[in-house]
């Protein structure tokens, strides 16, 4: 790093640690292959508007309990390096950071994460599960499929699949639950079955009284040998306990014995547990919050349903919203509808409309336009994070317009009687799950409408006496493209062999080729929010069929990193791109992952690049998907991306043109 490049990250790293609160507010600090992750023991001392202006720095947010800088590619292990230097916080890994942050939780909030650890892992089977009860549902209703046996006979194997994965979904509870409290996931479900037997009597056919149910004495206790079809919350509790019970006894029986003895040990007492203490207070506490939520849309009418809607984004904000997946599965079980699930799909396209209020309010401001366009996208499939913490908290009154616009959404599913079979999902692709009784579909759209125009009318009324941000923005933006164009820094590989490079005159079409076999996704697919939201730039992403990333077309390596993950990339015209391989895979420090090439080497179009195990990866639990970005094309260039579809050496991913 010559000494230039040094004085000015220096600069940065001094305006940084004054602007998260000093070097006493710092716990940790590490980075990934964009981003400056920073771990503060208060982030109210972090002014986050000021570091968005910081030299360099393309965005700026808080996840979790990390506040988190993009730099982009490249740029960004230099930054960190003077920055950890700066405050005497090197060599410390992601894993380390994440560790710091976990510490910072407070009981409440490692309780929310838990739970929501938990459903992660089998929300694909709920959603599968879900969405084939509200296809069954709309295939039902239809004279000509209840005409043709065919027809008919394949809808009730529909049916069957989707009632089949709600009936054991205390199952996937329990083993999940276990897995992720530390204990073999093998004891999850076999807790799972005991409370699914068939010895047991059915838990509704026991409620509606149409079967005997069988009393057993235990320690002066009366026992009732009812299943736990439904228990959501049981499995829960069981799940924990189970993990606790597995890892004491892992430690106290002897291992010579350990294997026989020790499953045994956590399976009886476990079972004993289950029926005598865990089973029936969590029944109990399964009621209670499913009576709460029956009896608020009983006797809050109307109400009820405006303060929840227009007030569950601000939960978001929180982090507490993940217990709702709980909830919401307990309420299917209970009464096989879902009326939270709509509720919170207004209050989100809510929060859009309040988006698309300010992009028209600033729709000069390019800065603005890159925020809100992705951010609007984003909202479309259920994720709220971008819109609320780039656009809506920050400028204040369009969170409040999109609070109103939610509240009017949860009126109209009040007077519709709207509800979903299903939870998991929302907005547009939510659609799947609503309830197609009383034309369910077109309430969900009628619903929806209203709450987007409720938030984009109440933002722009609310901007004319509360946006105080136009020019503050606009100088803010003047200032850092000037900053930008005086220094060619800030992209992928930036500064780095720029000398060496030997640039040809760009031609008028360029193209890049499959640098992975598989299939080619749109970018904003994507599972994380600095991809699908083009911070980097735009590009193609591969889910690939093999671990092997090729060079996509003739140029030169410019740095691979050292967890080789991902690879900067310049072709012989001077385009330079991004290659990330998986989605927080930096965390694997470059277990998995073999380089072929280093830091400087010409390569030709198709040569192996970078070698993984993928299969491997997948297992540790990361996604294997792979974005190329483009992180720093020319004015007079426009990227078009291939469609999406089988990606082959021989296939243009992407191709640039003269604008």
């Amino acid at each position: 790093m010559d000494a230039k490049k040094r004085e000015r990250y220096e600069k940065i790293s001094i305006d940084l640690t004054r602007l998260v609160g000093g070097k006493e507010n710092i716990q940790g600090v590490a980075h990934c292959a964009t981003r400056l992750r920073i771990v503060l023991k208060d982030n109210d001392q972090a002014d986050l508007k000021a570091i968005e202006d910081v030299d360099l720095a393309k965005g700026v947010f808080v996840a979790g309990d990390q506040v988190q800088i993009i730099f982009g590619a490249g740029l960004v292990n230099d930054v960190y390096e003077v920055f950890a230097e700066h405050n005497n916080m090197k060599n410390m890994s992601l894993s380390d950071l994440k560790t710091v942050a976990n510490k910072k939780m407070n009981p409440l909030q490692r309780i929310i994460k838990a739970l929501s650890d938990v459903f992660v892992d089998i929300m694909p089977g709920i959603l599968a599960a879900a969405l084939l009860t509200g296809l069954s549902g709309v295939l039902g209703n239809l004279d000509f499929v209840k005409a043709n046996e065919t027809l008919f006979g394949i809808n009730r194997l529909i049916n069957i699949s989707s009632g089949a994965i709600f009936g054991f979904l205390p199952l996937a509870v329990a083993y999940s639950a276990c897995k992720r409290f530390g204990g073999r996931p093998i004891l999850g479900i076999v807790m799972g079955c005991i409370m699914l037997s068939n010895s047991l009597a059915d838990a509704y056919a026991a409620a509606q009284g149409t079967v005997e149910v069988t009393t057993l004495r235990i320690f002066g206790l009366g026992v009732d040998l009812v299943g736990f079809q439904g228990g959501i919350i049981v499995a829960l509790l069981m799940g924990f306990v189970t993990a606790k019970l597995d890892i004491f006894f892992e430690k106290k029986v002897p291992e010579v014995i350990r294997l026989l003895l020790s499953p045994l040990l956590t399976t009886l007492v476990g079972a004993i547990l289950l029926f005598t203490i865990i089973g029936p207070a969590g029944r109990g506490l399964s009621s209670g919050i499913t009576n709460a939520l029956v009896w608020m849309t009983q006797n809050l009418g109307v109400f009820g349903y405006a303060v929840f809607s227009g007030l569950q984004q601000l939960v978001v904000i929180t982090g507490l919203h993940h217990i709702f997946g709980a909830i919401e599965a307990q309420l299917l079980a209970d009464t096989g509808r879902n009326f939270i699930n709509p509720l919170m799909s207004v209050a989100i396209i809510a929060q859009g409309g309040a988006v698309l209020a300010y992009l028209a309010m600033h729709r000069k401001n390019v800065k603005v336009r890159e925020l809100c366009i992705p951010s609007f996208i984003s909202v479309l499939f259920g994720i709220t994070e971008p819109a609320l913490f780039g656009i809506n908290l920050r400028y204040r009154f369009p969170i409040i317009g999109g609070c109103i616009g939610g509240a009017l959404g949860g009126i109209v599913v009040y007077f519709t009687n709207l509800a979903a079979l299903g939870f998991g999902t929302t907005v547009v692709p939510g659609i799947a799950l609503a309830d197609p009784a009383g034309n369910g579909y077109v309430n969900y759209i009628i619903a929806h409408a209203v709450a987007i125009a409720g938030g984009f009318i109440m933002t722009l009324v609310l901007g004319r006496f509360m946006d105080q941000a136009p020019a503050a923005a606009a100088a803010a933006e003047a200032r850092k493209e000037t900053v930008a164009e005086g220094t060619g820094t800030g992209t992928a590989g930036a500064g780095m062999q720029e000398d060496a490079l030997e640039e040809l005159e760009a031609p008028e079409e360029e193209s890049f080729f499959g640098y992975a076999n598989g299939r080619q996704i749109p970018m904003e697919e994507v599972k994380d929010e600095t991809f699908a939201n083009k911070v980097l730039g735009d590009g193609a992403a591969v889910i690939p069929e093999e671990g092997k990333v090729y060079a996509p077309a003739d140029g030169t390596v410019l740095s691979v990193f050292d967890t080789k993950h991902a690879v900067c990339f310049a072709s012989k015209y001077g385009t330079e791109i991004l290659i990330h391989i998986g989605v927080d895979t930096v965390n694997l420090q470059g277990k998995y992952f073999t380089a072929h090439v280093k830091d400087g080497d010409a390569v030709k179009k198709g040569q192996l690049m970078i070698e993984f195990d993928k299969e491997q990866i997948q297992k540790a639990g990361y996604d294997t998907v792979i974005p190329m970005i483009f992180t720093d094309l020319p004015d007079d260039r426009r990227l078009e991306v291939s469609a999406p579809g089988k990606m082959t050496a021989d296939r243009a991913a992407a191709v640039i043109r003269k604008a």
